[in-house]
């Protein structure tokens, strides 16, 4: 008598199937992290331009100096190009925002995120986490 050697059809679609709902529970958490991870780009900008600011009051005691007197411009993107930059600046205070833009724009919980003269952390999209770990 002859044996057989190999899998049946039901072997392999159970197999599929398992694979099938360890990607469904994988591939959502693994691009989370992605998201979650992309925020470092964001932080690194503010913190450069939070620098370029300081150093501009430094020079001009006014964040937004006047008289012909103007202050290095900061950057439009972010280094890695998943936010945009945008500052607002008055004599004595300024707020730096990232914006989400492109991939990063799915990271709906912490659509921008801002720092001020003082060091305030603020985000809005409704994640009260975006600053942390």
């Amino acid at each position: 008598m002859n044996r057989v050697r190999g899998f049946t059809l039901i072997e392999l679609m159970i197999v599929v199937l398992i694979i099938a709902i360890l990607s469904a529970i994988a591939y959502p958490a693994y691009n989370k992290y992605v998201l979650r991870s992309r925020r470092s780009d964001a932080y690194a900008a503010l913190n450069q331009d939070q620098a370029i600011m300081e150093r501009c009051y430094a020079q001009y005691f006014s964040y937004a100096p006047t008289g012909g007197a103007s202050c290095p411009a900061i950057a439009a993107n972010s280094p890695e190009g998943y936010y945009s930059m945008t500052v607002a600046p008055t004599a004595s205070t300024f707020t730096l925002t990232a914006t989400a833009i492109g991939p990063q724009a799915q990271d709906t919980g912490c659509a921008t995120l801002s720092l001020d003269q003082a060091g305030n952390k603020t985000s809005t999209g409704g994640s009260a986490n975006c600053w942390g770990s």
